[in-house]
């Protein structure tokens, strides 16, 4: 399976209408390779739309994605 992550330095108004012109996707054959890359452009603190998607049609995005990286509420 196939993951990919999208990611953007300003968050776009709603997810179901599409990414800008600015928007990065990279791809990962692992679950584990696109977590840790998304938990990295967490912690950078640039990106505030990061979404991670699998060919099934599967997302994680916002406090659901944050939950899954093992994120607190600190």
């Amino acid at each position: 399976m196939t993951y990919r992550i999208s990611y953007d330095r300003e968050f776009p108004g709603n997810w179901g209408a599409g990414h800008r012109r600015g928007s990065k996707f990279e791809e990962y054959h692992t679950e584990h390779e696109a977590l840790r890359r998304a938990r990295d452009l967490l912690d950078e603190g640039k990106h505030h739309a990061v979404l991670v998607s699998d060919t099934a049609g599967n997302t994680l995005a916002g406090v659901r994605l944050q939950l899954r990286l093992g994120f607190t509420g600190e």
